[in-house]
């Protein structure tokens, strides 16, 4: 199961590491009624049971295990624009220009809205300006000019164009051939901005119960949602669990399980190199990631270490000599870090589409789902939240578009998949590498 493989490496995460829990909220132990039952407490979940309750609905939150233990509060720190290239491309091809330039104008919402919610409830979450796509070489480099260009010129988003000649000025390191900078987009600590967010929606009255995994949903005009101590009665139901909503059995939302699936993504954190170095490194502390398909990522924390990403994992497992592949691929990319120590290894699972474009929807007229964020989620989480919100509210035009993006299953079943993912991963890393 996810959950056990996944403990050891929460254990020694860097972000876990730099934040003081609030005490575990109560398990759910009791028969509960109230307007909306929320099911996942990472930013989707955390957003929806927020929104909802400040405008006025009686909100239960339930949490399989604490309060962003899954990828809100493992990623990679990375509040960015869009939906990744492939799935801009696939919401294109589905969309009229003028749907697909709503789409991309709610990720930018959401943007702003994450700021917003920073200022609002003081959330101390370390964020930074500045986010930098980086490709490793001329041709990869045509690619994204072509790509910043269709945004600049189509969605009227400014980007910034880093040629050859200047690369150096932003990172000092000779992996890089040219890049494009983003200045609305940035980073910060997500775990510490998830439980922000939490605080907050404690505070505007949502009910918390942590350990309290979802095993049943009784479907109908009132939806029953049941754990394994007590059980929730509700007008609505928003399923915020991504792809752990099958860790205690198939009946909590069986007919999701085969648009998503899970990819496994790794960190490490090296000890503190001081700030003067960690500014000659990356002058403007923006977050980074290259284009490659099997893609590394990196930023600078607060207390000015370097935190890296690299590779994914479609097995469900977690690689062999983990901390020292990754380490290796942190010294390709900055030489002249290889006498850092690694502090931290930690990783997680993220949930991906096939065309790697977010999937929104309903099971039935009062059950909603949010899933399928695919790496860009961030910011999109908190967008999400807001357009379940308001379409329980009444106003349902915004997540309706979101309805229509067409997700085929992943093929090969149960048994297959998994081998199939792993075999796509070999043929995009030998394209990256050729």
């Amino acid at each position: 199961m996810l959950l056990k493989k996944e403990l050891g490496l929460i254990e020694n995460s860097y972000y876990e590491a730099s934040v003081v829990r609030p005490p575990p909220a109560p398990a759910l132990s009791e028969h509960v009624n109230c307007d909306v039952c929320v099911v996942g407490a990472g930013y989707a979940g955390i957003s929806a049971a927020l929104e909802l309750a400040e405008r006025g609905y009686s909100v239960v939150l339930l949490e399989a295990q604490r309060a962003g233990w899954g990828a809100s509060g493992r990623n990679g720190g990375q509040a960015i624009v869009g939906f990744g290239h492939a799935g801009e491309c696939a919401i294109e091809k589905q969309f009229s220009p003028a749907e697909a330039r709503q789409a991309w104008d709610i990720t930018v919402e959401g943007l702003a809205l994450l700021r917003q919610r920073i200022d609002r409830y003081a959330i101390d979450c370390d964020y930074a300006p500045g986010y930098l796509s980086l490709s490793v070489r001329e041709k990869k480099s045509r690619m994204l000019e072509k790509w910043a260009r269709h945004v600049m010129q189509v969605y009227e988003y400014p980007l910034q164009l880093i040629g050859p000649d200047e690369i150096s000025s932003w990172i000092a390191s000779e992996r890089f051939h040219s890049g494009v900078y983003d200045a609305n987009s940035g980073h910060l600590h997500p775990l510490k901005y998830c439980l922000g967010l939490a605080a907050a929606a404690r505070k505007a009255g949502v009910l918390v119960f942590e350990n309290s995994p979802v095993y049943v949903i009784q479907r109908g005009e009132r939806p029953v949602v049941k754990t394994a101590q007590g059980e929730v009665t509700c007008r609505f139901v928003v399923l915020a669990g991504n792809v752990y909503l099958g860790e205690y059995g198939d009946e909590v939302a069986p007919e999701l399980t085969a648009s998503i699936v899970p990819i496994g993504t790794y960190m490490i954190a090296t000890t503190p190199m001081g700030k003067a170095r960690a500014d000659a490194l990356m002058p403007h502390r923006a977050a980074v990631s290259d284009t490659n398909f099997v893609l590394d990522y990196f930023r600078l924390s607060a207390d000015h270490r370097l935190l890296f990403g690299a590779g994914d994992s479609y097995s469900g497992s977690t690689p062999r000599n983990l901390i020292e592949r990754i380490r290796n691929r942190m010294v390709d990319v900055f030489p002249q870090l290889k006498d850092l120590s690694i502090e931290y290894a930690w990783g997680g699972f993220v949930d991906l589409t096939m065309n790697q474009a977010p999937a929104f929807g309903r099971l039935q007229r009062n059950i909603y789902y949010l899933h399928g964020f695919s790496g860009h989620g961030l910011a999109l989480t908190g967008m999400a939240g807001k357009l379940v919100a308001e379409t329980i509210a009444g106003q349902a035009e915004r997540f309706d578009l979101f309805t229509r993006i067409r997700h085929l299953p992943f093929p090969g079943g149960k048994l297959m998949r998994t081998p199939a993912l792993m075999l796509g991963m070999w043929y995009y890393r030998l394209r990256d590498m050729l």
